[in-house]
């Protein structure tokens, strides 16, 4: 069984352009969200899936450099590039994440995908479509799910939403979906990058706990949120882009 994180990018962002490639540290944000999902001890190999625009090479080429794999495919069909990308590299179990989330946490990653293998859902996330379920900060979004169930989405998925994004059908269409819930509800921490003051955060964060490793995971954030609330109101009025 092969397990692979599959990571959407791109550079036609509609609201913070080429963000991907923004530098925090002297590194790609690219590079960041690379590294920190490769500190998974479940994830077999991690694929970016960018597309065949010829300004999303770079893309492929920072991908390459930071030892993953790249599959360019379709800009406006991503539910295709995603399954192109998951088909060609022969994937049974994939995990979803975007490339928008420069503190991706692999622990929780591990965690999600453990609980995904020892249950029978078709999907198990973090995330999803329902927001009430949402425990976990944004930006620490994970889903995983079988290839049999993203080939279905994309056999039968019909809605142009259904094809720019990648899981709308499957939360249509399955009543096997698990939310995977934090003991403590932080979903009002807004973690992604979206948006100049996202980038701002973002950059705080780093400030304070990258040294050059990376050894910072969930908690260590909350705490320097606890210790410094005005860090909330940076990005707390930003709203996320509604999928339809």
């Amino acid at each position: 069984m092969k397990i692979a994180a599959i990571i959407q990018a791109r550079m036609g962002s509609t609201r913070l352009s080429g963000k991907i490639m923004k530098d925090i540290k002297g590194r790609t944000v690219l590079s960041h969200v690379i590294e920190r999902v490769n500190q998974s001890n479940i994830i077999d190999e991690i694929i970016i899936a960018t597309t065949v625009q010829e300004r999303d090479k770079v893309i492929e080429n920072e991908a390459i450099k930071c030892g993953a794999k790249v599959y360019r495919g379709s800009e406006e069909d991503v539910l295709s590039r995603y399954y192109e990308a998951a088909k060609e590299n022969s994937i049974d179990i994939i995990v979803r994440i975007t490339s928008d989330c420069p503190v991706i946490d692999a622990n929780i990653i591990d965690d999600i995908v453990n609980f995904y293998l020892d249950g029978k859902y078709d999907v198990v996330t973090n995330a999803g479509s329902d927001l009430s379920q949402r425990t976990f900060p944004r930006g620490l979004d994970t889903e995983v799910f079988s290839f049999e169930v993203l080939e279905d989405a994309f056999n039968n998925g019909r809605e142009k939403y259904h094809r720019e994004h990648v899981t709308p059908f499957i939360y249509e269409n399955s009543n096997k979906i698990y939310y995977f819930k934090n003991d403590v509800n932080y979903s009002m921490y807004r973690w992604t990058l979206d948006t100049k003051e996202d980038f701002e955060l973002i950059i705080e964060i780093y400030n304070r706990l990258y040294k050059g490793r990376h050894d910072f995971y969930l908690q260590d954030i909350i705490n320097i949120f606890k210790q410094e609330p005005k860090l909330f109101t940076i990005n707390a009025h930003i709203e996320q882009k509604k999928v339809r």
